[in-house]
Formats: C-alpha cells, structure tokens, sequence
C-alpha cells in the first residue's frame, strides 16, 4: 500500500510540475515582411501592379489567409504596395495602416511592442523589406533585394525576451517567366 501511495504522489507531483512548465507558453510575435508584386513601366514614382502583379497579390492573399491569423497589416503609401496588400486584408476583413520609414527603429520597436504575440504582414519595397527584417533581427543579415525579385516572404518570429529568428522563402514562384 505505501508503494502504491508513493508511486501516485509521484505521479501527482510529475504531473503537476509538467502543466505548470507546458501552461506557460511564450508569446511569440511574427512579422511578415514582403516585398509588393510585380509593378507597371509607366515611367512615374508611384505605379500601380501590372496583370502579373495582381495575380501575385492574388496568391500572396491565399497564402497568408491558408497559413497565418494575420490580425494586422501595414503598407507604404505607394499604389504598388497598397495594392499589393488589398487582396489579404479583403479576404481578412482587415485595414491597410500605412508606414513612413522615416524612422525605420523606431518603427519596428513600436510594431513589436503594439503587436506582442500577434502575426503581422508589412508590405514593403526591394530596399525597404529587407532593411526592415534586419532591424527587426537585430542584425544585418539580408541585402536589398533585386529588382527583378518579388516573391521573398521573410517571416521573424520574435519571443518573449526578444530574440528573434528568420525564415526566408518564396511564394508563387510559377509567376517568374
């Protein structure tokens, strides 16, 4: 009989250590950077998607809406980018926030802080994306993009006590010609 008691006040005591380490669980915040789709060569500062770049968004919006629970998106206030971001936030019933990177630090700090535990999708440019994934890090770690290049996803999961970890990947990479 003792052992009998032993053993299920050591199970007791086992279980109970497990649920208090497992009810603890990080609140990880993920930022999804991407650059816009494919824009058109009309010779102005602020073009919109070309047909390519629409069907790109199109993709993107299937994407982060199968894999993610986005409850926020950013966007510059360039016609490419918001209009890279308008298929997600119809599918997800959300609003475009627009960004200045006049303070990039100051930007992502504020996004992580405003943001603690949520995923976000920040639709940005060939050198703005990848700069914002670096600070994001806390590292420069990615170059700008190319020109040509517009189906990176960089997604940075952040943790509790701050670090943060990347995955690079491509999306709809049928598009490239």
């Amino acid at each position: 009989m003792k052992k009998i008691t032993c053993l299920l006040v050591l199970i007791v005591v086992t279980l109970s250590a497990f649920a208090q380490v497992n009810s603890h669980t990080e609140a990880e915040t993920t930022l999804i950077f991407v650059r816009h789709a494919e824009k058109q060569d009309d010779g102005t500062k602020d073009p919109s998607l070309n047909e390519k770049g629409k069907k790109r968004a199109q993709k993107l919006s299937e994407l982060i809406a199968s894999t993610y629970h986005v409850t926020t998106i950013y966007s510059t206030g360039y016609k490419r980018t918001k209009e890279t971001a308008h298929p997600v936030s119809e599918v997800l019933n959300l609003s475009v926030n627009e960004y200045q990177l006049s303070n990039p630090d100051s930007l992502i700090k504020a996004m992580i802080e405003l943001h603690r535990g949520e995923q976000v999708l920040i639709v940005g440019h060939s050198n703005s994306t990848p700069r914002l994934v670096n600070i994001a890090m806390g590292e420069s770690r990615f170059e700008q993009l190319d020109e040509s290049v517009y189906d990176n996803i960089f997604e940075v999961k952040i943790n509790e006590a701050g670090k943060a970890s990347v995955n690079r990947y491509t999306y709809w990479t049928q598009g490239k010609e």
